[in-house]
């Protein structure tokens, strides 16, 4: 199991590619918040040997129980040897250039904070033409490679905390509940009160209606 989850890894470690960056979204279906992206890279020794204990749950985050993916989120962003960032692009930006492109900017602010930088990126889905960096594009990435996981963790933890904080600063829609997804209470709750600064104004159903809702 360990060698089958670092084996896109080991491929490239056998080509003498050492820095190696997996990536992952969280937040691009959403009918509110931001779309968060994470990159991780871990030590070469883990990449042959596998993960420690602590981290061997490490797994798609979607598959993952709350309190699971914030204990190994704890895991992650606290042990020295794995580099790591998170980024975020806003619902104005995503109305502005669309989520795909919202999605692939986050993504690439992410690697880019990342010291040194990666020779080669693994990317959950398909591949991104505005990365510079060489990349392999992995459909279910983040179930096939712990890389691509991690990275998936850190995102989905850091956008449900974001979530959290603006359902505090714009109350009633229930943020904390669905995360911004269009649950019926969201959808409900947006024809109630109308839409907030942090709705996406280009997602239906807010852009079929938004002559009604925001004018």
């Amino acid at each position: 199991m360990i060698s089958r989850r670092f084996r896109y890894e080991v491929e490239l470690l056998e080509r003498g590619v050492t820095r190696i960056a997996g990536v992952d979204e969280a937040g691009r279906g959403p009918l509110a918040g931001p779309v968060f992206a994470a990159a991780v890279m871990f030590p070469v020794d883990w990449m042959r040997r596998g993960l420690p204990a602590p981290l061997r749950k490490v797994n798609d985050s979607k598959q993952l129980l709350p309190a699971t993916r914030e204990k190994l989120f704890a895991e992650l962003t606290s042990r020295p040897e794995i580099l790591f960032a998170v980024a975020r692009v806003e619902a104005p930006t995503i109305d502005e250039i669309n989520i795909l492109q919202a999605t692939h900017r986050a993504m690439n602010l992410a690697l880019m904070q990342l010291l040194p930088p990666p020779e080669h990126v693994l990317v959950d889905g398909l591949r991104v033409r505005s990365m510079a960096l060489p990349h392999t594009a992995i459909v279910a990435g983040d179930a096939l490679s712990y890389s691509i996981a991690a990275a998936s963790i850190l995102a989905k933890v850091s956008r449900d905390r974001r979530m959290l904080e603006l359902d505090g600063l714009y109350p009633g829609y229930g943020f904390a509940e669905h995360k911004g997804y269009g649950t019926a209470r969201h959808v409900a709750a947006i024809k109630a009160l109308g839409a907030c600064p942090i709705h996406r104004r280009s997602f239906a159903p807010l852009w079929p209606v938004q002559r009604e809702l925001f004018e």
